[in-house]
């Protein structure tokens, strides 16, 4: 029913419908351009509402992968290295470390991330993976995006992160006897969840005249605070708890590790 203003002044009614909304529906982006352009439109709103307003809506896939995958960074002690958080299970209660690419064959996402140029070594945790880069002189703002890309491409491909079922630490076994199996205990429980944070790992590797043998991995293994690490902080609370304990020292898996601990 036409109101008493229709009557009096169709044109003045603001209830009376307009042509140009009857064939500009909302739903067609084109149509819709052409109603923001409406100078009814453009008066009614801010200039800065006006300009924001998206024109095409963003593709429902792209949204979902943004949602559902926010990778987060963190800063280490070590400078070239840097721990990527995506927020989802990475080893869930285990590390694992690819020193080199001729390591990576056990994982198609360490392959993946050591075809970045300047990726130099590569580590697992349990909710997060670290990359090392090969010099100071690389700018992270460079090599981020090729990180994300290769870490949020692998997780949507749904692949296996390892091909086969490998474990870089050290549990305890029934032949240890009462003082490794305290050492184990306590890295374990106080001093590997404290390292791990800071992107690295220590894994037990013997025990022998007092002298507990251990490897450093991901930002450790080239962080220049990694002796003072092992020593003041590592040795001091093994002696601490364990007086059987005489000392620490950093042992080294292969040459490539011992070019680098040469090289610090």
């Amino acid at each position: 029913m036409p109101c008493s203003a229709c009557l009096r002044s169709p044109r003045a009614c603001p209830r009376a419908p307009r042509l140009w909304d009857l064939y500009l529906p909302a739903a067609d982006p084109l149509r819709r351009f052409c109603a923001m352009m409406n100078p009814d439109t453009i008066k009614k709103q801010p200039l800065h509402q006006f300009v924001q307003r998206p024109l095409f809506p963003l593709p429902a896939t792209l949204c979902n992968t943004v949602r559902h995958m926010f990778i987060q960074t963190q800063d280490t002690p070590n400078p070239n290295s840097l721990k990527f958080i995506p927020g989802k299970p990475v080893l869930e209660t285990r590390t694992m470390d690819f020193p080199t690419p001729a390591a990576a064959f056990r994982s198609p996402l360490a392959r993946q991330l050591f075809r970045i140029e300047g990726v130099k070594s590569v580590f697992f945790g349990p909710d997060f993976i670290t990359v090392t880069k090969e010099s100071e002189e690389l700018d992270w703002n460079l090599l981020k995006p090729d990180i994300y890309a290769t870490i949020m491409d692998f997780f949507a491909s749904g692949l296996p992160l390892v091909t086969e079922e490998t474990s870089s630490g050290e549990a305890g076994s029934e032949e240890d006897d009462e003082v490794v199996a305290m050492i184990k205990e306590l890295l374990d429980t106080r001093i590997r969840p404290t390292v791990q944070e800071d992107g690295g790992d220590v894994i037990y590797k013997g025990f022998e005249d007092g002298i507990v043998q251990l490897k450093l991995q991901g930002s450790c293994t080239s962080c220049p605070s990694s002796i003072i690490t092992l020593k003041n902080g590592i040795q001091n609370m093994l002696q601490f708890y364990i007086p059987e304990v005489e000392g620490v020292e950093q042992v080294m898996d292969d040459e490539s590790d011992e070019k680098e601990a040469n090289s610090t």
